[in-house]
């Protein structure tokens, strides 16, 4: 049995097959990781969502991305649709309630392997990765809970951008959500929303938030992250392994095989 982690897929399911195929993944030995944002912007979400969970979870497994999320919130009346996301025959679907459901019960960050560390965004650099684990149960407690309602009116908002142990209640597991879905930059602590371009334009008051000090990181840790495209999967630190990289925007999706290390590439 291998595992592989796939990059952000936004329903572009003909480009996830073709790059599963390449790689010589066995759905009936392997399991595939899935780094979020499985949907929106690519022409086929609900094909890809029907695959992923048809692949069941001895061999498949995902966390959420700020897309993903958005998808469930959309479903509960909370947020409405972009033209741009093409999520319609999604919305329209028979299957579309159920997808929802199921999507809820995927976390905001997994640990694959032994060493090993998945969420969408990445790792807010005053946590370790056991409390990062403990904190996305938080959100999923919520996203499950009999106050999924109240969690998913409350999760959007840029503050509070700094973490205290002290937050409590919507502040606290929105935090969670924008460390977990929607981080690329920190100025000092606090989360930097705007910016989302390659660390050599942006505003040098600005830290990528790997090259940020975390204290409470192991090294031998490996962090699987995806949500920057413009990254293109360098972050100059082998440890720190970046998988978006722009299919939906023309480019290539790409896959991680945790045994062997080996990256894998699908052209657009």
């Amino acid at each position: 049995m291998k595992n592989y982690v796939v990059g952000d897929i936004q329903g572009c399911y003909k480009g996830l097959r073709k790059l599963l195929k390449s790689a010589g993944f066995d759905p009936n030995k392997d399991k595939l990781w899935a780094v979020g944002d499985l949907v929106a912007r690519g022409p086929q979400s609900l094909e890809t969502l029907q695959f992923l969970r048809d692949l069941g979870s001895p061999h498949f497994d995902t966390v959420l991305g700020n897309h993903d999320l958005h998808l469930i919130a959309m479903a509960h009346g909370i947020s409405t649709p972009k033209p741009a996301d093409k999520l319609e025959p999604l919305m329209k679907h028979k299957s579309f309630s159920e997808l929802v459901e199921w999507l809820c019960t995927k976390k905001l960050a997994l640990k694959p392997a032994k060493r090993h560390f998945i969420s969408h965004a990445g790792l807010y650099p005053m946590w370790s990765t056991k409390k990062a684990l403990r904190l996305a149960d938080e959100v999923s407690d919520a996203l499950t809970g009999p106050n999924q309602a109240k969690f998913l009116k409350n999760m959007y908002g840029n503050s509070p951008n700094v973490w205290s142990d002290s937050l409590e209640d919507c502040e606290r597991l929105r935090f969670v959500v924008n460390a977990f879905t929607r981080m690329r930059f920190l100025n000092d602590k606090a989360l930097d929303f705007k910016t989302k371009c390659h660390p050599d334009a942006a505003p040098k008051e600005l830290t990528p938030w790997y090259l940020a000090p975390n204290p409470k990181l192991k090294k031998k840790k490996v962090i699987l992250f995806g949500h920057w495209a413009s990254l293109m999967g360098e972050t100059n630190k082998p440890q720190v392994i970046a998988l978006d990289t722009g299919y939906v925007w023309g480019k290539r999706m790409t896959l991680y095989c945790i045994e062997s290390k080996q990256i894998f590439s699908q052209q657009a």
